[in-house]
């Protein structure tokens, strides 16, 4: 399992800062953390970074027990 980093609105929408979620890649990993989370998680991914391990990542990364994923939203400024 992955860890999935929730930021800002992601971590609002999920309800916590990280979880363990299966998957064999980027998006295998979000289709999951959706099912788990629901659609106002689904909402703020679309709209979101996806880093893996500190870095961008493609839907079609692959990704191990030891990967970190990271949802990271648009930040606004003022």
């Amino acid at each position: 399992m992955a860890t999935v980093r929730f930021f800002a609105q992601a971590r609002d929408a999920a309800g916590c800062a990280n979880a363990s979620v299966d998957g064999d890649t980027v998006a295998a990993v979000l289709e999951e953390a959706t099912a788990r989370f629901g659609g106002r998680l689904a909402q703020v991914i679309e709209i979101s970074a996806i880093w893996v391990n500190g870095e961008f990542a493609t839907p079609d990364q692959p990704v191990g027990a030891a990967d970190e994923v990271a949802v990271l939203p648009p930040v606004s400024g003022g």
